[in-house]
């Protein structure tokens, strides 16, 4: 099948390279916009009480840490930033049908906090199709590995599925 070929192919395509600057504004921002009113995400010095050296980010602020601490100047030249999942979701959207976020996860090697640099690179792992209820779903498995951008040492992986329903 046509659609398993262009599925398989996928597999190991780099969605995005780029560095990160994790820091506290949007830390707490994030913090408060999911109800997280401990104040660890707030002021250094209940991260301190609390055994952190620096105020640590709320467990799921890596979804969003592109959207924050990609600063220009840190980046690696744009041909080499990868393309997101855009070209592949373009090809499953023109197909028609229904585009959900799937499954996330994160597995942190140590933890995230203010004043880390981070260097995250980010591939397709998995692409495959299934049959439902009469329906064909596509799922594509997007994992971004997080380290250090000083030391090279792992931080951080995460995974998250894109659905796609015909």
């Amino acid at each position: 099948m046509a659609e398993d070929r262009f599925l398989t192919d996928l597999i190991g395509v780099t969605t995005s390279v780029s560095t990160v600057v994790v820091e506290r504004g949007p830390v707490a921002y994030f913090a408060e916009a999911v109800f997280d009113d401990d104040p660890i995400y707030r002021d250094p010095e209940a991260a301190r009480e609390a055994g952190f050296d620096a105020i640590p980010v709320p467990p799921t602020f890596p979804f969003v840490m592109e959207s924050w601490g990609k600063l220009a100047e840190l980046q690696v030249a744009v041909e080499e930033q990868g393309e997101g999942l855009a070209p592949a979701l373009a090809v499953l959207k023109a197909r028609g049908g229904l585009i959900l976020h799937g499954e996330q996860s994160f597995h942190y090697y140590r933890p995230i906090k203010v004043g880390d640099v981070l260097k995250g690179t980010g591939v397709i792992v998995d692409a495959y199709a299934k049959e439902s209820k009469g329906a064909t779903m596509s799922f594509l498995v997007n994992e971004v590995t997080w380290s250090d951008a000083e030391t090279d040492e792992p931080v951080l992986t995460t995974r998250f599925n894109v659905i796609h329903r015909l």
